[in-house]
């Protein structure tokens, strides 16, 4: 079975790899403020489990690794997409509603002075001001001005938007899990030749710190695409295939360019897995690559794409 077709029926695409690290046997989790590394104990209790990625930072990177710093544009294979681009007040690149961390929803792009954006997106959804919001025609419009965000979730928090109702959750989303963790504890000191007993507080001095790593049994990167939700966006068989197509691509990239997620977190990643629906065979990145561009010119051919928008930002 080819992954075009045979996913059609499946509520969930469940996929995970397993990661080593490329040196060593010590990593460095995420951390959360007046938390630290996010360690829990499995449901049974037998084994001390570690956030090693947030479901939040995996969208980022998932959508980083899409992203040509280099050439200010999407990697080759998906240039075409629409997106919204912002620029400096000079016309320089600034940022884009991929690389946001709320996509259509940053400031830089509803919060400057240049209102265009915003005024569209009013403009397109003016029948959700009053009674229940049309979840189908609000997807369109996103997927038509920026179809990375319907993959990632959006929440247009603007009370002039639809009274702030208009949400659309993750289709893809993913986490790394590390099992049966053990803390290494470690640390040094950074080192004031000229002035040892100087003051810590203007840099000055010798400075010890701690920090801890772990070792793992097992590390697991964790995959969920939403087959039902992208179903019932209603967008047609061509966009709801290309959906697929899409965050596979991501996945794959992000495993082969995308795990050095830290200085000390570094994994190679084993192939990719199918959990569920079993017997799926899934694209290689070099299929993706071929075959994304197909339909990235097929939709547009059918208007479901426009042109990307660009931005002009200035503080009001």
């Amino acid at each position: 079975m080819n992954s075009y077709t045979a996913w059609r029926g499946a509520s969930r695409l469940l996929m995970e790899a397993e990661l080593k690290p490329v040196q060593g046997t010590r990593f460095q989790p995420t951390g959360f403020p007046d938390l630290g590394a996010a360690e829990y104990d499995s449901p049974d209790g037998g084994r001390r489990m570690l956030l090693v990625e947030s479901a939040q930072s995996m969208a980022n990177r998932l959508e980083n690794v899409c992203w040509d710093l280099n050439e200010n544009n999407w990697v080759a294979p998906l240039r075409g997409l629409p997106l919204v681009k912002v620029v400096s007040e000079d016309g320089g690149p600034l940022t884009n509603s991929v690389l946001e961390a709320h996509r259509l929803n940053s400031p830089y792009i509803l919060e400057g002075a240049d209102r265009s954006v915003f005024d569209l997106l009013k403009r397109e959804l003016v029948d959700f001001e009053q009674g229940p919001v049309d979840l189908r025609k609000f997807a369109s419009v996103v997927f038509r001005h920026d179809t990375n965000a319907l993959l990632h979730g959006l929440f247009l928090a603007k009370k002039e938007l639809a009274g702030g109702r208009l949400r659309l959750p993750r289709v893809l989303s993913s986490f790394i899990e590390a099992e049966d963790v053990k803390v290494v504890q470690h640390g040094g000191v950074k080192n004031d030749t000229v002035n040892p007993s100087g003051d810590t507080s203007k840099g000055f001095g010798n400075v010890p710190f701690h920090r801890e790593d772990y070792t793992a049994e097992r590390v697991v990167a964790y995959f969920n695409l939403d087959l039902a939700q992208i179903c019932s966006f209603g967008l047609g068989e061509t966009a709801e295939e290309f959906l697929v197509l899409f965050s596979l691509f991501k996945i794959r990239r992000f495993l082969q360019d995308g795990l050095r997620l830290r200085t000390a977190c570094d994994f190679s990643s084993s192939p990719l897995q199918v959990t569920q629906p079993s017997g799926l065979q899934l694209p290689s990145l070099e299929e993706l690559e071929n075959l994304i561009p197909q339909y990235i010119d097929s939709l547009k051919s059918q208007g479901k794409f426009a042109e990307p928008l660009v931005v002009r930002y200035s503080k009001k």
